[in-house]
């Protein structure tokens, strides 16, 4: 019982070290909550991310692999290149609006088919990506957090990290509604979100030294 106490504050310890920049990121998702991008896309994409960053510290774990810190950081592709792909596809909402459109109108017949089918949205996968290019520093954390752990003290780990991942999206969203918060993420969030984004992958790459893999950065 006291090892399961201890994996529990552990769980609470590392989620927290290793997600408060993750707000930031959310806020601005949820600043641009429209017609095309849901909520449940906010929602259901931060947990596919974190998900697929559980499972590459599984190693850890299993006393397998050990990730390179330079090579996770390659990880800050996938923002830099959700930003510029927003940078340069203006039009890209209203090509999404009518697909979607037609989408609802094939699936109508099943409204609970529809609402599975509209987790597989485009938005869905692009909330995944960036909060797993943004866990790079969660797998260095997690694969020896994990490799300390028994099968039980796992468990209590990942379901403490599976709660917060909620409560983390439930808090970002209420910070939307705060009228100071929402009226700048509205006015400025759309603008600012590819940068932040590329910025982001940036720093990503930047603080796991990946920029040292370059040839002319070793010379």
């Amino acid at each position: 019982m006291n090892k399961l106490g201890t994996a529990f504050i552990e769980g609470i310890i590392a989620f927290f070290a290793t997600n408060i920049d993750d707000i930031i990121i959310l806020l601005l998702f949820f600043s641009q909550i429209n017609a095309n991008f849901r909520r449940r896309h906010i929602f259901f994409g931060q947990y596919l991310g974190f998900t697929a960053i559980i499972i590459a510290s599984l190693p850890g774990f299993f006393g397998g692999l050990v990730v390179r810190r330079e090579l996770i950081g390659l990880l800050g592709i996938l923002p830099i290149l959700i930003g510029i792909k927003q940078l340069l596809s203006r039009e890209e909402t209203t090509e999404v609006q009518t697909v979607t459109s037609n989408f609802k109108q094939s699936s109508d017949r099943n409204p609970i088919v529809s609402f599975v089918l509209s987790l597989l949205h485009p938005n869905t996968y692009k909330v995944a990506a960036v909060t797993f290019a943004n866990g790079g520093d969660n797998i260095s954390i997690y694969i020896p957090l994990f490799a300390g752990q028994n099968f039980a003290s796992l468990g209590v780990i990942l379901s403490v990290f599976f709660v917060m991942v909620g409560v983390w999206c439930f808090i970002a969203y209420l910070l939307t509604l705060h009228p100071t918060i929402a009226d700048i993420l509205t006015r400025y969030g759309k603008i600012i979100v590819p940068y932040v984004l590329i910025l982001l992958g940036l720093f990503i790459m930047y603080e796991r030294g990946t920029f040292n893999l370059l040839p002319w950065v070793k010379a």
